[in-house]
């Protein structure tokens, strides 16, 4: 069987790819559930009598995950850079499908009262944990198991592509569930349907402990290892400056993520008022349109570099994420076809932006601390993103006040990621050198 020039074969290596892109589309979807039943959720165990106080305690709830996810990140961050990043996904994809599955048992604020939305919070406070460690090994496994050729290309398919794959999958299962419980039929039953599909997320942990090998550049540092390290290295030796400006740049990259793909169905429903059935199709498309940005994104960064590839398509999103949203809020509802074709670039280019992230932070960071140098950052970076759905519904006293709010955020996020770039260093070919160097230090372990 032909190999690749890590060693793996190609059986082995389009595992390994296949099993990081759906384990972080899974993961995803699960978290894109919620997304497409905010308002049923808030109705039903977030009852208030304004409409974005309902909505900002159920983005609250997303953002309590949120919060707990670079805690997932420290402990299984350890486990995937100490015991191997397959270990690591079995564990966390398992319990981010069963987690998400068990939302859809709690019971409505009518039935039990402030027992309802106490245990839903619980159980969004674990599945954050789990999302954060799912990082630490579908962030590492894909990109230290292909070449360097196709680095790029698997950044962009893993950070974007699972996201956009994930965001397809929600938008699918909810034009399906919608179909089979239409109208008050989707408040009783439709979205504890949702849930219990999170369960597809466990199934792939079992594929991944029968199918797929474990991270190349992992072992080969097991065989020579060097000094042990510890979660404060990240911060030692120097690190301390490049920590803070890779959050800094991760936090830019997340926000326009949270504020465009993460807002778009509540921007194209309580905001713009467009039509429950036509929601799904335009969020399908523009879900569609996300993985072949973040691939074409991600390739680009392999022949124009990390830093300049982000600088480029940052520079574009500062004027074009404001304008589209713009367009979106003052169409006609009626006017589909206009709709989906912003809503779709909005997502585009959004995603575009941060497709060579993953694979930069990969290569900030030696293999010994890559899970978790790329899960921490990753995380904490998202976890800045992932309020700003909640502060632009906090900023907005009724909801003809989002739009304006929600561009101003955009803008000032997209800058934040600019300045964060300008200031970063180009890392394309950087985990190849560190390979070199072992491979010239302990030739006996070949």
């Amino acid at each position: 069987m032909s190999t690749t020039n890590t060693g793996l074969s190609r059986r082995a290596t389009l595992y390994a790819s296949f099993a990081s892109v759906a384990g972080w589309a899974f993961d995803l979807f699960d978290l894109f559930i919620l997304l497409y039943v905010a308002s049923t959720v808030g109705d039903l165990i977030f009852p208030v009598e304004s409409p974005t106080l309902s909505l900002a305690a159920v983005y609250a709830s997303f953002a309590v995950s949120v919060l707990l996810r670079p805690a997932g990140a420290a402990i299984f961050g350890a486990v995937a850079d100490r015991n191997g990043r397959k270990q690591t996904m079995v564990i966390v994809l398992a319990g981010v499908g069963l987690s998400t599955a068990a939302m859809g048992a709690v019971p409505t604020y009518a039935a039990a009262g402030i027992a309802a939305p106490l245990l839903f919070l619980a159980l969004r406070l674990v599945q954050g944990v789990f999302v954060g460690g799912v990082v630490a090994a579908t962030h590492t496994l894909g990109t230290e198991s292909v070449g360097q050729r196709w680095r790029g290309l698997m950044s962009g398919l893993i950070g974007g592509g699972g996201a956009g794959i994930g965001a397809a999958l929600a938008s699918g299962v909810f034009i399906l569930v919608s179909t089979i419980f239409p109208g008050e039929q989707f408040n009783v039953w439709g979205w504890r349907v949702m849930f219990f599909t999170g369960l597809a997320a466990a199934l792939i942990s079992f594929f991944v402990l029968r199918g797929v090998e474990e991270s190349p550049l992992w072992k080969a540092q097991q065989k020579a290892p060097g000094p042990k390290t510890r979660f404060t290295d990240l911060a030692r030796g120097g690190r301390g400056g490049m920590l803070v400006l890779n959050l800094v740049l991760v936090a830019g990259a997340g926000s326009q993520y949270y504020l465009t793909s993460g807002f778009l169905p509540t921007l194209l429903g309580k905001v713009s008022g467009v039509a429950q059935s036509a929601q799904g199709t335009i969020l399908l498309v523009s879900s569609l349109g996300v993985i072949v940005a973040a691939v074409a994104a991600g390739e680009l960064s392999e022949h124009f570099g990390r830093r300049r590839t982000m600088l480029v398509i940052g520079s574009f999103n500062l004027v074009a994420l404001p304008l589209l949203v713009w367009l979106i809020t003052s169409a006609d509802p009626a006017n589909t076809g206009l709709i989906m074709f912003c809503a779709s670039a909005l997502a585009f280019f959004a995603n575009a932006a941060y497709a060579p992230v993953l694979v930069f932070l990969n290569e900030r960071y030696p293999t010994a601390l890559r899970g978790r140098g790329t899960a921490i950052c990753w995380n904490l970076g998202f976890m800045i993103g992932g309020l700003m759905p909640s502060f632009v519904n906090l900023a907005s006293p009724e909801l003809a006040d989002v739009p304006g709010r929600l561009m101003v955020f955009l803008f000032v996020m997209v800058l934040v990621f600019i300045v964060a770039g300008a200031l970063s260093p180009e890392t394309r070919g950087a985990m190849n050198a560190e390979e070199t160097e072992r491979k010239a230090l302990h030739p006996a372990v070949e």
